[in-house]
């Protein structure tokens, strides 16, 4: 059932790609809200190889691809910060110093050589198989979220705040409030891609957000 999910989440997140490129205004791609694209990217990367893991077995292929995965998330979620110092700058209310525009780069880059050090420099996987998903796993894991992802989460949640307060958008917060929920309850169902599906809730907010920021700018 899971693999069927992996597959559906892969497609959602290349029709939301898709979607979402074809503007009428090629401007918009180059702004910082543009890095949701990479993360979208490193998603369809991640869900894609999760749903064809049972399809390839184990071996050197799957056991590589899924070294793909955890590279892909270290380099591309921190790039969330970067979207989230866009975000602000696209709001009419907020105004954003360089000051800050330098902070998140730095805070981006932090995050990232964190991550390699913390979670990929002695990374070791195994095989396993979890509600017909077989999938490349820590062979040690943590007790906790990584700091990466919990620094990426409270800078998102701080954007949904200031953009609700100065522009009355509340949907970049609902999105991230679900992500986090999502991550921390545990919900009785035999699925172990239920968090993946709040990660597509949150995907599709933090676009929506930059396509109401970017309405009045390219139209």
């Amino acid at each position: 059932m899971d693999s069927y999910l992996y597959f559906i989440y892969t497609l959602i997140y290349i029709g939301i790609l898709i979607f979402s490129l074809n503007q009428k205004k090629i401007d918009s791609y180059f702004s910082r809200r543009s890095f949701i694209y990479l993360v979208i990217v490193g998603l369809i990367v991640d869900n894609a190889i999760v749903a064809i893991g049972r399809f390839i077995g184990e071996g050197a292929l799957l056991e590589n691809l899924n070294y793909l995965r955890y590279w892909s998330h270290a380099f591309l979620t921190p790039t969330l910060v970067l979207y989230c110092i866009g975000a602000l700058e696209g709001s009419k209310y907020i105004s954003i110093r360089k000051t800050a525009l330098y902070g998140a780069t730095l805070i981006t880059v932090l995050l990232i050589v964190v991550e390699v050090q913390t979670e990929l420099i002695n990374l070791m996987l195994q095989p396993q198989w979890e509600f017909g998903v077989l999938r490349y796993v820590p062979i040690e894991t943590s007790s906790g979220p990584p700091i990466m992802i919990l620094i990426v989460t409270l800078i998102l949640l701080l954007t949904g705040v200031l953009l609700w307060i100065f522009d009355k958008w509340v949907w970049l917060l609902v999105g991230a409030s679900l992500m986090t929920i999502g991550s921390i309850v545990s919900f009785p169902i035999d699925s172990g891609a239920i968090t993946n599906g709040f990660e597509v809730i949150l995907i599709i907010f933090l676009m929506l957000t930059k396509q109401h920021l970017e309405r009045d700018l390219y139209t």
